[in-house]
């Protein structure tokens, strides 16, 4: 008997001291999460999105961001880094990239501008030809290019969600988005390049992974996701406050993803993920979470399902806030309005959804 306590014993300190010792990726920084008032007015649970269809994407998976294109189809980016042309519901392959781009957007040429995660921002040509425009900055690699915005001018504003934490060092853009949030480093920057003079500058620093970018349609400020403070910012371009940043919405219930820009100057936002409680327990407690990432990576914290958006102005106003408690589509990321529907871009699976603005209500 002796023998078997003094085993069990011993098995209990090498548990504690890999929970304790053991080294990893993450060096947690302390802040304190704010208290998370869940799905109350203006993001109470409803059922708005529960009328979306889903477009089939066969072999394609994970469309984490579209466009429509200056022919009026619906561009998406995917997984495997097939760029998906989409006529009505049929699917066909536009371009395809090394990497896994993320963002899209369409050029005033008709071409689209990518944020390859693995590369950094590429153009797409009207014959699906693609060419790398930036992969370095501030004499170093582009880490991790997530979001991207095109201004009236031509300017470029896109994020970079980490300089520390890259998908090609940390298997992928998922894991390493988990342990950029879970340090809360402030390794997230955005940076505003000129494609015509390739200067590059960086314009906002010290972000919580860093994710949506959208620019007003007059160019003069920009709309921000910062997903691990769970905030969503308002950077001044132009105008007297130029170069200044505020919060426009603060202590979502989510982890808000891309920041679109929809009809009549609003700002589409998808929300990946509901808050994780265990994270912001601790928020205040580095060493614990540190032991978290200790974990088998089957019980560590990670996206739930959730099928949430909402519509914002540039004020930071409330103007649509849509769910499908059933979450038939997990981990919304952002939203592609048209003029008569919403296309839902998604992280992971092999569906598009789609919501005719007819049936939103119904």
């Amino acid at each position: 008997m002796k023998r078997i306590l003094a085993v069990v014993a011993g098995l209990l300190l090498l548990v504690a001291a890999y929970l304790l010792f053991w080294p990893v990726a993450v060096d947690p920084v302390a802040w304190q999460a704010p208290k998370d008032a869940g799905y109350i007015d203006p993001y109470a649970s409803n059922n708005l999105l529960r009328p979306a269809t889903a477009i089939d994407l066969g072999e394609f998976e994970g469309p984490e961001d579209a466009a429509l294109g200056t022919d009026g189809l619906i561009y998406a980016t995917t997984k495997n880094g097939a760029i998906l042309q989409i006529r009505n519901r049929a699917v066909t392959e536009f371009a395809r990239v090394e990497g896994r781009a993320l963002g899209i957007e369409t050029d005033r040429d008709g071409s689209f501008v990518i944020a390859n995660a693995y590369v950094g921002l590429q153009r797409i040509s009207s014959d699906g030809s693609v060419t790398t425009l930036l992969d370095a900055v501030e004499g170093g690699p582009l880490v991790y290019a997530n979001s991207l915005a095109i201004a009236p001018d031509g300017m470029i504003y896109f994020s970079q969600s980490s300089n520390k934490f890259g998908p090609g060092e940390f298997g992928g853009t998922y894991d390493a988005s988990l342990l950029d949030i879970l340090e809360h480093g402030g390794h997230g920057s955005v940076f505003a390049f000129d494609p015509q003079t390739r200067d590059v500058a960086r314009i906002m620093s010290g972000l919580n992974y860093a994710n949506g970018v959208a620019v007003s349609d007059a160019g003069d400020f920009l709309v921000v996701a910062e997903t691990g403070h769970y905030r969503v910012l308002k950077h001044w371009l132009n105008g007297e406050r130029r170069g200044e940043t505020e919060i426009l919405l603060d202590n979502l219930p989510g982890f808000p993803d891309n920041v679109k820009n929809g009809q009549n100057g609003r700002f589409w936002i998808g929300f990946a993920a509901p808050r994780n409680a265990i994270i912001d327990k601790w928020s205040d407690k580095p060493a614990l979470r540190r032991m978290i990432q200790r974990l088998p990576a089957a019980v560590r914290p990670k996206a739930e399902p959730l099928s949430h958006v909402i519509a914002i102005n540039g004020d930071g106003d409330v103007l649509m806030n849509m769910h499908d408690p059933s979450a038939r589509f997990p981990t919304i990321t952002g939203v592609v309005e048209t003029r008569d529907a919403l296309y839902l871009t998604t992280l992971f699976g092999n569906m598009l959804p789609r919501l005719a603005k007819g049936d939103i209500g119904r």
